[in-house]
């Protein structure tokens, strides 16, 4: 299992290593020893799994706010999808910044996105599912979102955003400058 670190402290890239042959493959997706050798010392109580049926679905940015914050561990079941992470930690010098990469069926790849970072995809391909570890038990009274096309965080999707297809949820989230993150930095 490869696992690097991104630009944003805490979000790790994660490669499990797939052993194929002619039958297909076998790939150790989550491993909590392999993690912990990494310094990475997450208990995850919770999966989930989606699946978005149209291309440019966008689903985000969610976060859960303590004290039902959410570590999670993404990656995608079948099709392709950009994964984002955004950094709301108040006081931390990325707070406003995003990374994202493609995860795929084909790639194998699975981001961490840590609790104090805000999360989301759009897909790239028509029935595309996400599967994803929680830390902690969703908790409706501190679910929250901001907008997906905030142009202060600027995060180039892949898709047309005026083509993306949102829940009502997504569609009414605020922009980052009206939002009070419930995350401080804790560097």
């Amino acid at each position: 299992m490869k696992i690097q670190d991104t630009a944003l402290p805490g979000v790790k890239l994660i490669e499990p290593q797939r052993f194929g042959d002619n039958r297909g493959f076998f790939s150790e997706s989550y491993s909590r020893q392999r993690m912990l050798d990494h310094g990475i010392d997450i208990e995850f109580v919770q999966d989930n799994h989606s699946l978005s049926q149209q291309e440019a679905t966008v689903r985000g940015l969610h976060f859960q706010a303590p004290p039902h914050a959410q570590d999670k561990l993404v990656r995608c079941g079948r099709g392709r999808l950009f994964d984002v992470a955004v950094d709301i930690r108040k006081g931390s010098a990325t707070y406003g910044q995003w990374v994202g990469y493609e995860l795929s069926f084909e790639n194998g790849r699975q981001l961490l996105v840590p609790k104090g970072f805000l999360h989301g995809f759009a897909t790239l391909t028509p029935d595309t599912e996400i599967i994803y570890k929680c830390s902690d038990y969703y908790a409706p009274e501190c679910d929250g979102a901001v907008r997906f096309d905030d142009p202060t965080i600027g995060v180039d999707w892949g898709i047309d955003p005026t083509a993306a297809i949102l829940s009502e949820k997504d569609s009414k989230a605020p922009l980052l400058a009206d939002f009070n993150s419930p995350f401080m930095w804790e560097g």
